[in-house]
């Protein structure tokens, strides 16, 4: 069972979405909004949209029928979404380790996946924000949005229902650990390709190699041989 809940605005989905939980009994429960006020990224990251131009999307999925690793199912969902976006834009899409999403070199999709236990249920929160309408951004900034990268306008509630019906479906059949593995490295942005990175505050050429199934990235650097790092060792710049 699916459903899929509305808010004009909130502070964020993944925190609002908590109170729909305490009422509805469904393994996959989803919530959005077109004003997501106080957005939320990875590890204390802030993540702003603009209003009415963008889509901030939470799905809760119970975890009972989750076997695989806290690390592998981030990676699938990193696939899910990635695979949502090539379809919908018909363009090549790559997730940048660990888990945004790029489109022709631009960031248009963060993911924020966060465990908590509700009502005696324990879920995993698949937060998301879309950039799909906002034509302006900051001149230095990696981000952009479908519009700016495809040229093309979509229809914000139609990508947001369409989204909610192919993670849900998506999530009810998790291929094995191996084959999210393979897949989650074919997508992998600049993977196998020459790049500037920076560690703990220098910067370095490096490759990266392959991510690993604890969550590691392996980097082969141009002075310190292959490395692996967890996120925030390590910053990919491109």
């Amino acid at each position: 069972m699916s459903q899929l809940f509305y808010l004009k605005e909130c502070s964020s989905t993944n925190d609002e979405i908590s109170k729909f939980l305490l009422y509805e009994n469904s393994d996959f429960l989803g919530l959005h909004t077109f004003n997501q006020t106080k957005g939320r990224g990875q590890y204390g990251n802030v993540w702003t949209q603009t209003a009415e131009k963008n889509l901030a999307y939470t799905l809760a999925v119970n975890t009972q029928n989750i076997l695989c690793s806290d690390f592998i199912f981030n990676y699938y969902t990193a696939i899910i979404i990635r695979d949502f976006l090539a379809n919908l834009a018909d363009y090549d899409v790559k997730i940048k380790w660990p888990n945004d999403i790029i489109l022709k070199g631009k960031k248009i999709v963060g993911i924020l996946i966060e465990k908590k236990k509700i009502n005696q249920n324990n879920y995993f929160i698949i937060g998301s924000g879309i950039n799909i309408l906002q034509d302006k951004f900051d001149e230095i900034s990696n981000a952009g949005s479908l519009l700016t990268q495809t040229g093309k306008e979509f229809d914000r509630e139609d990508l947001a229902l369409q989204l909610h019906e192919y993670l849900s479906e998506r999530l009810k059949n998790i291929p094995s650990e191996k084959e999210i593995l393979e897949d989650f490295n074919q997508n992998l942005f600049r993977k196998d390709e020459i790049s500037v990175f920076e560690i703990e505050k220098e910067r370095q050429n490096g490759i990266i190699r392959n991510a690993d199934e604890k969550g590691e990235l392996w980097i082969e650097l141009e002075n310190d041989g292959i490395r692996s790092f967890y996120h925030k060792e390590v910053k990919l710049l491109y």
